[in-house]
């Protein structure tokens, strides 16, 4: 066997498109980790890296940040939703999910709570103002009857506690919003994703 054959049998098969989808999803879990540590400025080559794919990959997928900032706002968004559409969900259970993500995309937060003032441009608004409608519209379904809170003090709330969510780890940042939701008087489920 030459050195060459060796190295060819070596290398990983390539999946062409089948690992579009694999590469699009590693590409969002890094990111939301790699901006958690490093803030929304974070280098895209580190996400590329911590994918595990090349930065030409990356920019296929998302051909600038905002693109995407905004797909983990969506995927996280999109969990939320899950956690609500799940047999027996119930809003504590549904706090504990968004806690999770609050804590850990602390980076992209700020994001769901556009300022609705009308100020800035309004394009700029309308993607994170009905992804925030979208949480809203999940954590309303599930919000009990005689609830200490009403629908509008609900997202009054979340946005507090989202401000909330600050520190330079996951851990601080889920004391804080777990001491937040505490002073609020709200129950909230365990902190952890949704796992389906």
């Amino acid at each position: 066997m030459t050195e060459q054959s060796g190295r060819e049998r070596r290398r990983p098969a390539n999946d062409g498109p089948r690992a579009a989808a694999r590469n699009r999803a590693a590409l969002i879990a890094a990111a939301r980790e790699i901006c958690a540590e490093q803030g929304l400025e974070a280098p895209l080559s580190a996400i590329a890296r911590r994918a595990g794919v090349g930065q030409g990959v990356l920019y296929r997928h998302f051909p600038d940040r905002a693109s995407l900032v905004s797909a983990v706002l969506e995927e996280n968004v999109r969990q939320v939703e899950q956690a609500a559409e799940a047999e027996g969900a119930a809003l504590p259970g549904l706090l504990g999910v968004l806690t999770w993500h609050l804590a850990e995309s602390a980076a992209f937060i700020g994001l769901l709570h556009a300022d609705r003032t009308g100020g800035g441009s309004a394009t700029a608004h309308t993607h994170p103002s009905a992804l925030s409608d979208r949480v809203q519209h999940s954590l309303r379904t599930h919000l009990p009857p005689g609830h200490p809170l009403s629908a509008e003090d609900l997202e009054l709330a979340v946005a507090m506690v989202s401000a909330a969510v600050v520190g330079p780890t996951r851990e601080d940042r889920q004391r804080r919003a777990l001491a937040a939701w505490r002073l609020l008087g709200v129950e909230v489920g365990p902190v952890q994703p949704f796992d389906g």
